[in-house]
């Protein structure tokens, strides 16, 4: 039976081994699975990226989230240019083990426009708006 079929079946409180459901993530051809960002205390949802498996123990191991980012083709640390970083503050995993949602406590913007969510675009009948500005980080 799948790992993730398996989980459907246990009680609050049960628990999995992390190395065997990490070995059923399912990882699409390029290594990778999409991350959902969501500010812990408010529920603001951040920013998608996608996660592989080098990314996903860094951020575990640091505290600090690391992505891999597919333009660069290589491990992106969140802020580490921009000092606008993610604290994780807890990983959890959707049903299908396809997604990830991380919860964690941004500092700065999470945008790289410099707005605090990526998603700033609401279509609105015809017209898609504008929703917010990029912050003032000086």
């Amino acid at each position: 039976m799948n790992l993730f079929k398996h989980a459907e079946t246990l009680a609050v409180g049960d628990s999995l081994s992390w190395e065997a459901v990490l070995a059923e993530l399912p990882f699409n051809a390029d290594g990778l699975l999409p991350a959902i960002a969501q500010q812990v205390d408010s529920g603001e949802v951040l920013m998608l990226a996608w996660m592989n498996r080098a990314a996903i123990l860094e951020t575990l191991s640091s505290g600090r989230v690391c992505y891999w980012s597919r333009s660069r083709q290589r491990l992106w640390r969140k802020g580490e240019t921009s000092g606008h970083y993610q604290t994780l503050k807890e990983l959890r995993i959707d049903c299908d083990g396809d997604t990830l949602l991380l919860l964690v406590d941004q500092q700065g913007p999470a945008c790289h426009t410099g707005r605090r969510s990526c998603f700033y675009h609401t279509v609105q009948g015809d017209r898609v708006v504008m929703n917010s500005a990029p912050q003032n980080t000086a």
